[in-house]
């Protein structure tokens, strides 16, 4: 049960192109955690940024748990990502150079159980990457209906 959660969002990779990813863990309360295993969560506006020399991803939404009682969670709250000491230096640093994000586009619960973020560091596409983007999209839907017939 524990490797079957994976929630993307599907258009970040077609807003950004991904430079480098990285694997995080994250910071969450026992509703919080109840409610990924259910699949009740959307990266759609997920961002991350840095407050204090710590990395904290904004705009996750984790939907209340149903049993939930007086000590369930704020939804949208944003939540502390943990990555090495190494990592979040080299992150900060290329956060500050012009155009570039950390973007949240995977959630993922791994072998142990535990909440896993990917995150990339990924600069914006233009309009004309996006329509060639698209142009490969549907050259490959071509090809695999082609292999169909």
């Amino acid at each position: 049960m524990a490797g079957k959660i994976d929630i993307r969002n599907k258009k970040a990779s077609f807003e950004y192109e991904f430079l480098e990813k990285f694997v995080a863990g994250v910071v969450l309360t026992g509703t919080e955690i109840k409610s990924i295993r259910q699949g009740k969560a959307s990266l759609q506006d997920a961002y991350c940024a840095f407050r204090d020399h710590e990395l904290w991803v904004h705009g996750v939404h984790i939907a209340e748990y149903w049993w939930g009682t007086l000590n369930n969670h704020d939804p949208k709250r944003d939540r502390k990502l943990l990555l090495t000491r190494r990592e979040l230096a080299k992150l900060e640093r290329k956060v500050q150079e012009k155009g570039l994000s950390l973007i949240a586009f995977r959630l993922f619960l791994n072998e142990k159980g535990l909440a896993k973020i990917e995150i990339a560091l990924a600069r914006g596409k233009r309009a004309y990457d996006k329509r060639e983007s698209l142009k490969e999209k549907d050259a490959r839907r071509e090809l695999d209906r082609a292999r169909k017939v």
